[in-house]
């Protein structure tokens, strides 16, 4: 493109970018779900209280087919939508560390323990000696939420931030950050399901806390149902993400010790991938694509450099930086040049990078990041200012996906 040329992305062409940008299993479960509020929506199916966890049924019938019905069903287009915009950032991000099939086993997993926790407290709130509350037996839930909770949590242990903004208005500790949310839905929205939330909730810190490991699998058996011929269609899709491609156990991994404060799910992401779609006018300042960031198409407005990951992280990548290499400032697909702050940032990586002892990193590494849905180039780029740590590489990555 000429330079000086302004030119304007519409709206299909943004929201085509985005949806191009999200990972196999996660596209999957908000077309699911989006499909099948439409069918009710069609047909004019109002009789949630046939699939929605209800635990008086759960018990009496033994309708145990109402764990895993109660989370594709929405109420309303606003129940579904909001609980899609809220999965689909949550769900990429551990979709790509953890591969397309692990991250369904997690998903039927935390389905799982939800409906248990939440059917515990039910019959000890209604069957308790000292103060009894019958209408947690009757309560009629559905959605998606109870889920996306325990996602919250998993992403925040594995973020390592020590604190998290709500909505862009106030800091509060990381650990604090999903109770928090749980408490002003529930002012916000008094007809959404406290229970359900909370129990997704304990769901996310089990998990984090490893009360779950004896349930997970190994690599080998993700490897094994990936290998299958009956599943060779979806793995042959480019949004598939092989578990093999990704963290090597069978655990997601955390990155403790960032002091850092994340924006968090709501403050950012969210209303970021919103404001992405607005078509807006761009100037490009180059001629052609810089050969150094080759790649398919990311959302338009989104710079994508390497970003600031964690005080931790820096020290060990920026050590042995020195002033006297330097690199001129990389352009981004939309003409768009990084900030200073980040293009320090860039210099510094790349100069440490250089003066680092040069480690061999073989195909299978890089491979295993690109199976992963990272850039190549960035794959190695990354695994350079790394020194071959994947673990560092991956989160290096991880951070120019924010």
């Amino acid at each position: 493109m000429p330079p000086n040329i302004v030119s304007e992305a519409g709206l299909s062409t943004r929201v085509s970018q985005w949806w191009d940008g999200i990972p196999f299993f996660t596209s999957a479960v908000v077309i699911v779900c989006g499909t099948i509020y439409l069918i009710c929506l069609l047909t004019g199916y109002e009789k949630f209280y046939q699939i929605c966890f209800l635990p008086y049924e759960l018990i009496s019938e033994f309708q145990v087919y109402r764990i895993y019905t109660s989370i594709l069903f929405h109420g309303s287009l606003m129940h579904v939508m909001f609980n899609m915009l809220a999965f689909v950032p949550l769900g990429s991000e551990l979709e790509r560390i953890m591969g397309s099939i692990r991250m369904l086993y997690v998903i039927i997993l935390l389905a799982t323990s939800n409906a248990i926790f939440h059917l515990i407290i039910a019959l000890l709130g209604a069957h308790n000696p000292i103060h009894q509350f019958p209408y947690l037996m009757d309560e009629c839930a559905i959605g998606f939420s109870g889920i996306i909770f325990s996602l919250i949590v998993i992403e925040t242990s594995l973020s390592g931030a020590q604190s998290r903004s709500v909505f862009g208005l106030f800091n509060v500790p990381a650990i604090w950050y999903p109770l928090i949310l749980l408490v002003l839905f529930q002012f916000v929205m008094p007809n959404v399901s406290l229970l359900g939330h909370l129990c997704g909730i304990l769901s996310g810190f089990a998990y984090t806390y490893d009360l779950f490991n004896f349930l997970i699998p190994g690599t080998s058996f993700y490897s094994s149902v990936e290998s299958s011929t009956w599943l060779s269609t979806c793995t042959r899709r480019p949004k598939f993400i092989l578990c093999t491609g990704g963290n090597s156990s069978g655990y997601i991994p955390t990155y403790a010790g960032q002091n850092t404060n994340s924006s968090g799910l709501f403050s950012g992401t969210i209303w970021r991938n919103l404001y992405s779609w607005i078509p807006r006018r761009e100037t490009s300042s180059q001629t052609a694509q810089d050969s150094r960031f080759p790649g398919r198409g990311r959302t338009l407005g989104h710079t994508q450099g390497l970003g600031n990951p964690g005080l931790n992280l820096q020290a060990r990548l920026l050590d042995n930086s020195s002033p006297d290499h330097s690199l001129d400032a990389p352009s981004i697909g939309t003409g768009e040049r990084l900030s200073d702050g980040r293009q320090v940032a860039v210099d510094d990586a790349v100069a440490a990078s250089r003066q680092m002892p040069v480690s061999v990193i073989s195909d299978e590494e890089i491979q295993q990041l690109v199976s992963m849905g990272f850039e190549k180039t960035q794959v190695e780029v990354a695994l350079a200012a790394a020194d071959g740590d994947l673990n560092v590489a991956v989160e290096i990555l991880m951070s120019q996906q924010g």
